[in-house]
């Protein structure tokens, strides 16, 4: 179950993902897939060890694939301290090139009721895997829901076909799926926030994060290396970048700019902590290749938390993107054609 100082943490990276819903009666499979939202893909069983099967081996095979992760230190002094991140920042938002990352089953939906394996018990199956849990229960069974609760089998439970049980599921598959990802880059984060990224332990920026995406229409983000801050596409796989600066970094930007005797109106906004800039031309600081400076700066929009950080907003140039962007719409469009053959079920 998730810790609730992670609820507030930004994830390193956040998609839409796949349901899986478990029951034994197949009618109310059919009309609780066809309920959730026409962007939720969900893969449904009416057999709970197929379904366990299933996840076990998706899991252990993404697994194999993941990127590693090191930590190196110092060899004379083995300081904290001097400890790197041994991983490419780059590898992060490079999964926008791979459709299976909209395959993970971030959350399970199960019956509590079912003849072959009841629900806690199924639950239980999967204690080790990453997924989370959400237990369809009815009246007589909700103590066992809140038992399996406390025990950590289950994140959330929901009443069966009561009124209002669909808001509410949606709901909690919203949140679990946002847990789901604070869960699984929990160890890549508490390592990279203590370099150039302390803004995802902010819960001010992970606040400001969900209103750009809820106003501009955005459904995933990747960290991003340089400069700092979230590559966020669109269901189209429209990307923007978030930059993410501090008033360090943008004095880091003045003293850069002054070197090349930049205009003033230049080093003054900077100065002024009013501008953000992207000078993507001089990988990330002002070169005389940004004549037009106005072109690759925005007005900067503090978010004030733990410090005060400043963002900026800018399409990301087509260019800077690694090509063939597998978007949501287009994962979408694969899987309702064949759900089976994407998900290795035939």
């Amino acid at each position: 179950m998730t810790n609730p100082q992670k609820s507030t943490q930004l994830p390193v990276c956040y998609h839409p993902t796949l349901v899986v819903l478990v029951d034994d009666d197949t009618a109310f499979l059919e009309s609780a897939a066809f309920q959730l939202s026409t962007f939720q893909p969900v893969v449904t069983f009416d057999d709970v060890h197929k379904a366990a099967a299933w996840l076990k081996n998706w899991f252990a095979n993404e697994q194999k694939s993941a990127p590693p992760l090191r930590v190196s230190h110092d060899d004379l002094t083995f300081s904290l301290e001097r400890r790197t991140v041994q991983l490419e920042v780059d590898h992060i938002f490079r999964q926008i090139h791979d459709i299976r990352r909209f395959l993970q089953p971030a959350v399970v939906i199960v019956d509590y009721e079912m003849p072959q394996m009841d629900g806690l018990t199924f639950c239980e199956s999967l204690r080790d895997l990453p997924c989370k849990t959400i237990l369809l229960t009815g009246t007589a069974t909700e103590l066992v829901a809140v038992r399996g609760f406390n025990e950590g089998l289950i994140d959330r439970y929901v009443r069966k076909g009561s009124d209002g049980s669909l808001p509410t599921l949606e709901a909690d598959l919203a949140q679990l799926q946002k847990e789901y990802f604070i869960e699984q880059t929990y160890t890549m984060y508490d390592l990279l926030r203590r370099h150039s990224y302390a803004f995802l332990s902010d819960p001010a920026v992970a606040r400001a994060v969900e209103g750009i995406m809820q106003q501009y229409q955005l459904v995933e983000y990747y960290l991003y290396p340089n400069p700092s801050g979230l590559l966020m596409l669109a269901r189209d796989g429209k990307a923007h970048l978030m930059v993410i600066e501090t008033e360090a970094g943008l004095l880091t930007h003045v003293e850069a700019a002054e070197a090349y005797d930049a205009p003033e109106a230049l080093i003054q906004g900077l100065q002024n902590l009013e501008l953000v800039p992207f000078f993507w031309p001089g990988a990330g600081m002002y070169t005389p290749a940004c004549v037009e400076w106005i072109d690759y700066c925005v007005k900067a929009t503090p978010i004030e938390g733990k410090e005060t950080y400043y963002y900026g907003l800018f399409e990301m140039p087509k260019h800077l993107l690694p090509q063939n962007i597998t978007n949501h719409f287009s994962f979408i469009r694969a899987f309702d054609s064949d759900p089976d053959q994407m998900l290795g079920l035939r």
